[in-house]
């Protein structure tokens, strides 16, 4: 079994020998070929350039032959830039967007007619890629959810608490609703087109679901997925990562999604346990062992595994973003001890 089959075969649940490795966010400045080619195009250029995007994608894979999938290297901001409203780095760090969304005036402003065309280079970037990986190795896209990517947009940026936005939940929930289905429309049509431009899979980061609590959770967050996943092909690959959410993984298994992305807060079993139906977990490495020594990550690895209990729905992963400190050594030591037979 090749390893775009055994990526799949965990997402279908199906028997396929040792778990599929795959780091999320394998690109990054721990690698010292993605530093020497930020030395000469920044991030958005990258981005925005389909043949340096597929040469970042490609340059964990060259490194570290074991992983048996590739994410393409872009940003869940593409849609709100794609919507009109753009995006930067700043110098202190942190991103900020172009403007803010305050008023229903505001939300007048998108611009909603053609977006998902609007990202083109995106889909030039998947289409090579599957012509380098051939159907050896799986191909995964991704894009925010509707909620996260609302966050980016009423908040103006980055937040440590997201305080404008939790505000317009509870004073104009009705212009946060208009904004949420304008989101999920959106990023249904782009992710479509992500499986159509040759992508095997894709991830739905609900990266700040934690904003949200109760049954506010569900009305402004997994109604919206739902709603995106309803616009999907029938029976998608989707992976849903909502951080922080473990502990509702019985709701996040409702969507119906095939997997949950799960962070490192919670052992896989009780994740299993909770969600209530037979599903496969993507996880669950805490990222802070891949600044440290080999061994520990090792040990950790180790653990996640027999915690698993040899269930086929598993998709090994970290719990979280590689961080730009992390080891290569320590990175090589977690593939070679999910990949040994």
């Amino acid at each position: 079994m090749n390893s775009r089959d055994r990526f799949l075969a965990a997402l279908q649940r199906q028997p396929h020998g040792r778990p599929p490795v795959w780091i999320m966010r394998q690109a990054g400045r721990y690698l010292p070929e993605y530093r020497a080619l930020k030395a000469k195009s920044d991030f958005l250029t990258m981005v925005r350039t389909p043949d340096l995007a597929v040469e970042v994608t490609l340059q964990p894979l060259r490194r570290f032959a074991q992983l048996d999938a590739a994410i393409l290297f872009s940003d869940i901001l593409v849609i709100p830039e794609a919507l009109g409203v753009g995006y930067r780095f700043r110098d202190e760090g942190g991103i900020a967007m172009e403007r803010a969304l305050s008023t229903e005036a505001d939300l007048a402003t998108l611009d909603v007619n053609g977006a998902a065309e609007r990202l083109n280079y995106v889909y030039e970037a998947l289409r090579l890629l599957r012509k380098e990986l051939g159907m050896n190795k799986a191909l995964l896209g991704f894009a925010g959810s509707p909620w996260t990517l609302a966050c980016y947009l009423v908040e103006g940026g980055g937040s440590e608490d997201f305080p404008k936005t939790k505000a317009l939940v509870k004073s104009n929930p009705r212009m946060m609703h208009r904004l949420l289905e304008t989101l999920a429309t959106a990023v249904a049509e782009y992710l479509t087109r992500q499986f159509a431009a040759g992508a095997d899979a894709i991830q739905i980061f609900d990266s700040w679901a934690g904003a949200l609590d109760g049954a506010d959770y569900e009305e402004f967050s997994l109604r919206y997925i739902r709603a995106v996943l309803e616009r999907l092909p029938k029976a998608a690959p989707v992976i849903l990562y909502a951080k922080g959410k473990s502990p509702q993984a019985e709701a996040l298994a409702r969507t119906g999604v095939p997997c949950l992305g799960v962070d490192w807060t919670m052992p896989l079993s009780q994740v299993r346990a909770l969600a209530g139906r037979p599903i496969c977990l993507q996880g669950n490495l805490d990222p802070t062992y891949m600044p440290g020594e080999p061994a520990a990550a090792a040990a950790a690895v180790r653990a996640i595994l027999q915690d698993n209990a040899g269930d086929p729905g598993h998709i090994f992963n970290l719990g979280h973003g590689i961080t730009p400190d992390a080891r290569i050594e320590t990175f090589q030591a977690v593939v070679d001890e999910v990949t040994k037979e």
